[in-house]
């Protein structure tokens, strides 16, 4: 093998290898006489196969196999040598004809080019210093989280019969739609319970409801929305024949023991405690993301060195795409900003120089560490990857299993947090009371060079590129499988799948 260094320009680098024709035929004569014994033809006993025959009938499939190979092992072991590791992955082009390196006319010649990892000389990170916010949990704030509870587990009372339905109540109803006096599918149901002010169902309908009491018929004129997930009603005008059967009021549960059993608790004591305790993880999650967004501020302000400009372009670009998805569900354009697309694209820019610099940081810290992701870690955070997805989870799980790429998905940010609590260990990490409001802030909201809010698409701060060794890794879940979420929350709005649905408002959105 002939290694030739064409250029080298900063972290760019041009190879042209060589490997001789000679070389790839021992290599085929090899690999025939592995496979003689095994191989079956019509017309010869298993085994007896001339080496000639093989080579004729097989010799194309073997040496493609063999150029292949002898292209991947030739490559890294040049990479090996020159001790650099790929920003990327290398671009590989083949010089010449592929017929005559196949026949074995012509030497195999390919071109490498590719990035470069700079070397990174890391800070002394016991000189590192790091606040980390704390704020104690006080019985008020127990108290208001189990008023939260108690809440959410509201039952609802029957009224009088003459009482007015008002905002926030219950009604039973039966109801039929009718679009130019014809009823149409999935358009009635029958003692359905509608809470007021709960926006289930289309604009307009439960607002029509207020004042009635049980008895009542109303007729409830509305317009499905231009969006509708239902194309054949979508925009258009209908009325819903309602017949009120009962109204009920919201009725909290009470905070006592009975309430605490029912939540499969021993008694109210353990309740509080159980509440306190969770009050706590909460804190203790919000104070982490603000130290952690301190240290990655820290890690990329402190170190300095080029940065492969492909990385950076693949991080820009997807901050990019992103910003603009969300202007779009915003119903927003460029123009309609305060800056320009020219300082946008600036500031966005700086961001993924920001990103790209701290992942390589922290995967130098976690290479240099030997830190790593084990089998059960990894296997823990697809299981929550997949449970963000009801319904679909063998689908979600397959596609992951099937996809290395959407794998690095669940590795990256399991091995940079691993990567972070080992910083911090070494850090000299103080606590900092503070104010709930202030821990409750977004880390870094107070950031006077961070682009304005409204460019939430920039937000994901965290250094996803801790794997820069795998850097090919994109986002795939991200465009296949969890699409598939979308379409199962809009379903109810569509057809039948709740023959009682026809009316509902098609807004849940992902």
């Amino acid at each position: 093998m002939n290694i030739k260094e064409v250029s080298a320009e900063g972290l760019a680098r041009e190879m042209q290898i060589t490997v001789a024709a000679a070389d790839l035929a021992a290599k085929l004569e090899t690999k025939i006489d592995s496979i003689k014994d095994q191989v079956q033809l019509k017309g010869f006993r298993p085994g007896k196969v001339p080496i000639a025959h093989i080579r004729k009938t097989y010799g194309q499939q073997l040496m493609g196999e063999i150029i292949q190979e002898t292209v991947n092992e030739s490559s890294q072991q040049m990479l090996t040598d020159r001790e650099e590791r790929p920003a990327m992955q290398p671009e590989i082009k083949l010089v010449g004809e592929a017929d005559e390196i196949m026949n074995g006319s012509s030497d195999l010649i390919y071109d490498v080019t590719y990035e470069v990892i700079p070397p990174i000389n890391l800070a002394d990170f016991s000189k590192m210093k790091l606040e980390k916010p704390v704020v104690d949990v006080d019985d008020a704030q127990v108290t208001e989280a189990m008023e939260r509870l108690a809440s959410s587990r509201k039952d609802f009372v029957a009224r009088g019969k003459t009482a007015k339905a008002k905002d926030g109540d219950r009604v039973k109803i039966d109801f039929i739609g009718r679009i130019d006096g014809e009823a149409f599918e999935g358009g009635a149901g029958e003692g359905f319970d509608l809470e007021l002010g709960s926006n289930q169902f289309i604009p307009g309908f439960e607002e029509q409801l207020v004042g009635c009491k049980a008895g009542d018929k109303k007729d409830v004129e509305v317009s499905f929305p231009e969006e509708y997930g239902a194309a054949e009603l979508a925009g258009k005008a209908a009325v819903f024949e309602c017949t009120v059967h009962e109204v009920s009021e919201p009725k909290d549960a009470e905070i006592n023991e009975e309430f605490a059993t029912s939540l499969g608790m021993e008694n109210l004591e353990k309740l509080k405690e159980a509440m306190r305790e969770q009050i706590g993880r909460d804190y203790e999650q919000m104070s982490r993301g603000h130290m952690k967004k301190d240290l990655l501020d820290q890690l990329s302000d402190g170190h300095d060195f080029d940065l492969p400009p492909s990385m950076v372009d693949m991080e820009f670009n997807q901050i990019w795409h992103q910003f603009e998805h969300e202007l779009e569900n915003n119903q927003q354009k460029l123009e309609d900003l305060d800056e320009s697309e020219d300082d946008l694209r600036s500031e966005y820019r700086g961001i993924a120089e920001r990103r790209v610099r701290t992942g390589l940081v922290l995967a130098e810290v976690g290479s240099n560490n030997e830190i790593q992701v084990t089998q059960e870690e990894l296997n823990q955070g697809l299981m929550q990857r997949v449970q963000q997805f009801p319904g679909q989870e063998q689908q979600v799980f397959e596609y992951f299993q099937q996809n290395p790429e959407a794998m690095a998905q669940i590795r990256a940010p399991i091995f940079e947090e691993k990567v972070v609590d080992f910083i911090c260990e070494l850090a000299d990490v103080k606590d900092k009371s503070v104010t709930l409001e202030a821990l409750m802030a977004e880390p870094g909201a107070d950031d006077s060079d961070k682009p304005k809010a409204k460019k939430a698409a920039a937000k994901k701060a965290p250094a996803k590129k801790a794997a820069a060794k795998k850097p090919a890794a994109k986002k795939a879940a991200a465009k296949k499988a969890p699409a598939k979420k979308a379409a199962a929350k809009k379903a109810p709005a569509k057809k039948a799948a709740a023959k009682k649905t026809a009316a509902k408002k098609d807004s849940d959105k992902t």
